[in-house]
């Protein structure tokens, strides 16, 4: 027995995870069935009874059974539709009582996008799914997709085919073949569904060949065109899965036998979809290089920075990385677009994550042993990832802010590096660098990557970060406590065993809000602090509520040899009494911060 022998699901999602845009989904009426919208059998009995009601018979427990021994043959509902509808556009109004929600069901959830619904709409945001093929005539699906800013090219007429964005340049195309319920044109009856236009067939069976095929509340029973056009791709060059709950009918068992189909026994839609999408979003969380292959990339970046002869290499393999990351976080998982949820703060924070980690840690071993002559890419990544983020300018303003978050982790190991090696001036010309901006002046590092200053800044956003929030209690600093928590675990490859690891951080915290102070001249420094209790902005994390960690810096910078070396790399302007003003400032922005 196979690892996936029993278990469909996760084969399924693995192979549309590694295969995006692959499948197709083929939706039946069971799909809305969940959310009170009647399926043919229902509304053809409800029709039943409506219309014996009116005639005068009494009300049946089973309608069915009245109209077996009433009629001698079993209710049909084209039969019944053809026969109280003469048009198409009386039919369609017959449907609309049925499909549309009216106050008491939106009041009780009715008649709205299911949870199957809402998770086919984040397979298509995410770029799993571009195609789907369904039997229905509500608008559940589009309205889900919409929901979370997925606008669907949807063909649901000849006409509308004829106009429609062509399939390959669509991000997501829906054909409804029997129409849409607010359109006269819809198919009910068997002489409708028995053949499509061939304008139809020619989509379908280009849609059957070249795609892999999802199945979910479509019984294969009925649509002779529908079943007609799966039996007759001679193509499977993807897989096919095929949800349903029960043993599959005659009409059915064809079509799996044909096209070799996974069957995949379910309870409902809801269940199906949503674990699917779940294994499917666990899968993107953890796809990561494996820990071998960065051990591998880390030490070849150690041996290549030992020796002078090995710098083109060294060079080679650090754009190369960088490259790697600048493809993942183009990923439509990364989009700007769609709506905010926790759950999504959170994936995104993984993938970013995952991305980020290989050359995150090569900078970090570049920071520790380098020589300066790495500083040029390291800044010319991290530029490259920025500008890169800066390019989409429409989307969620969370989302958009996030896009950076990379450049944070390459300036954030590096500098730990740099600070572990107390190469002292390269930090203080990292924090300096400029960094661009859409159609706006640069800024230093500092001031743009750097805890408050960086856009993707926001305390109520980081305190998501699972395990940070329990009850009331918040952090103060959550950004900076997620970065310090990270780089504990990513560190052990080039940090080694340092006598305080969070003292070291807070050394490189302390030393970015010093550089990002350093916007103020001495003589302004000094007239806004001796304004009462008055102080000036600088960006400050974990340091101002740790007040063991505080203790530590400030007596490292007041009477140490660290000082003296501070001063001679540049920071404070090489002066004492800029240091000294910036220790006071810290105290007083400490203080403010027990208070937030």
């Amino acid at each position: 027995m196979s690892i996936l022998s029993s278990d469909p699901i996760t084969q399924l999602a693995f192979s549309m995870f590694e295969n995006k845009g692959v499948y197709a989904v083929l939706l039946g009426s069971g799909l809305s069935r969940a959310a009170g919208i009647p399926t043919g059998w229902e509304i053809t009995l409800d029709l039943v009874r409506r219309v014996a009601l009116a005639q005068g018979v009494e009300n049946q427990s089973d309608w069915a059974t009245w109209y077996r021994e009433k009629y001698g043959a079993e209710p049909d509902y084209s039969a019944l539709l053809a026969e109280l509808a003469i048009s198409p556009a009386e039919r369609r109004s017959i449907l609309h009582s049925y499909i549309e929600p009216d106050d008491e069901d939106r009041a009780e959830g009715k008649k709205l996008p299911t949870a199957a619904h809402h998770a086919i709409a984040g397979l298509v945001r995410d770029g799993y799914v571009r195609v789907i093929v369904t039997t229905n005539f509500d608008r559940l699906l589009e309205n889900a997709l919409r929901e979370i800013g997925v606008e669907p090219t949807v063909v649901s007429s000849v006409d509308t085919l004829l106009g429609a964005e062509p399939i390959t340049h669509s991000t997501c195309y829906v054909l409804k073949v029997h129409g849409d319920y607010k359109d006269a044109r819809i198919l009910n009856t068997d002489e409708e569904l028995g053949a499509y236009p061939p304008q139809y067939d020619a989509l379908l069976d280009r849609i059957f060949d070249e795609h892999g095929l999802i199945v979910c509340g479509w019984s294969g029973e009925w649509d002779d065109a529908l079943r007609a056009a799966l039996l007759r791709v001679p193509s499977r060059r993807y897989p096919s899965f095929w949800s349903m709950r029960g043993r599959p009918g005659s009409g059915a068992e064809a079509i799996i036998s044909q096209r070799k189909a996974v069957v995949i026994p379910i309870t409902d839609a809801d269940g199906f979809f949503l674990t699917m999408a779940e294994r499917v979003k666990t899968l993107a969380e953890t796809r990561k290089q494996s820990p071998l292959t960065i051990d591998l990339l880390v030490g070849s970046v150690k041996r290549y920075v030992a020796r002078p002869e090995f710098r083109i290499r060294l060079d080679e393999v650090i754009t190369q990385e960088a490259n790697k990351l600048f493809d993942r976080l183009e990923a439509k998982e990364l989009s700007p677009q769609g709506s905010w949820s926790v759950d999504e703060f959170r994936r995104r924070l993984k993938v970013y994550e995952a991305a980020t980690e290989p050359l995150a840690k090569a900078f970090g071993v570049l920071g520790r042993w380098g020589d300066d002559a790495e500083l040029a890419i390291i800044a010319d990544t991290i530029r490259g990832v920025v500008t890169r983020a800066n390019k989409l300018g429409n989307g969620l303003t969370v989302w958009l802010g996030l896009r950076t978050y990379p450049a944070v982790l390459l300036m954030t190991a590096y500098g730990l590096g740099l600070a572990r090696a107390e190469r002292w001036k390269t930090l203080h010309d990292l924090f300096s660098l400029s960094m661009p901006r859409e159609e706006r002046d640069p800024k230093r590092v500092v001031n743009s990557l750097f805890l408050w200053d960086w856009k993707g800044w926001d305390d109520n956003l980081w305190n998501n970060v699972e395990g940070f929030t329990t009850g009331n209690s918040r952090r103060k600093t959550p950004l900076s406590d997620h970065l310090q928590d990270l780089f504990s675990e990513w560190g052990v490859a080039f940090l080694g065993v340092p006598a305080d690891s969070a003292l070291l951080f807070d050394r490189f915290e302390a030393l970015g809000a010093l550089v990002h102070l350093e916007e103020n001249s001495e003589s302004s420094l000094k007239d806004q602090l001796e304004k009462g209790d008055g102080k000036a902005r600088m960006s400050v994390g974990r340091l101002g509520w740790r007040t063991e960690g505080r203790r530590s810096i400030e007596h490292e910078l007041k009477s140490t040899a660290t000082r003296q070396q501070l001063l001679k790399a540049g920071f404070a302007f090489g002066s004492e009494a800029y240091l000294d003003l910036f220790l006071e400032n810290l105290s007083r922005v400490a203080r403010w911060m027990e208070w937030r």
